[in-house]
């Protein structure tokens, strides 16, 4: 059977706005165990993902985003936190941010695969973020991810073409 991943991956393009409808629970557990089964640093899988759901939580999370109005809409706001900000990997970079970006994009895949819309969101308050959410603050939380069904999506962008990013063998 062959799956094609690159349509999923053509389709999906940020959320500007959700309708604030909630998410289906099953479509959320997919969501949520496509990030667990993503790859990571020597399979560490050093990462913990909060979903919440709650108005009032939502609310006080767009206030630690500075107000942004896509967290309130959002059918659910996932916060990916990391257990492990001291692992470095042999060639020198930590792993975490990787670790993170991969989860969040497996989920945002998923995501789209389940007809939802999404938003990565890094600009935020962490220590807010934490203190709403409970995270222990030796830990990071590195990114948040909006889902719901969106209300309008920002346009295709075109994407450099193919001899501008890829050679083989050499640069």
């Amino acid at each position: 059977m062959i799956m094609d991943i690159l349509d999923v991956i053509r389709s999906r393009s940020t959320a500007k706005s959700f309708d604030g409808g909630s998410v289906d629970p099953d479509a959320l557990d997919r969501i949520l165990d496509a990030g667990r089964l993503a790859p990571s640093a020597k399979n560490r899988q050093t990462w913990r993902f909060v979903a919440v759901r709650r108005k009032d939580v939502k609310k006080s999370l767009s206030e630690a985003c500075y107000g942004d109005p896509r967290l309130i809409d959002a059918g659910c706001v996932i916060a990916a936190c990391t257990t492990n900000i001291n692992y470095t990997m042999p060639n020198g970079q930590p792993s975490y941010p990787l670790d993170m970006a991969f989860a969040v994009s497996f989920m945002m895949l998923q995501a789209e695969h389940e007809g939802l819309g999404t938003s990565v969101l890094g600009t935020y308050d962490e220590t807010a973020v934490k203190d709403l959410l409970t995270v222990p603050h030796a830990m990071r939380v590195v990114i948040l991810l909006a889902i719901g069904h969106s209300s309008e999506k920002s346009a295709y962008k075109d994407r450099l073409p193919k001899d501008r990013v890829i050679s083989y063998d050499h640069w």
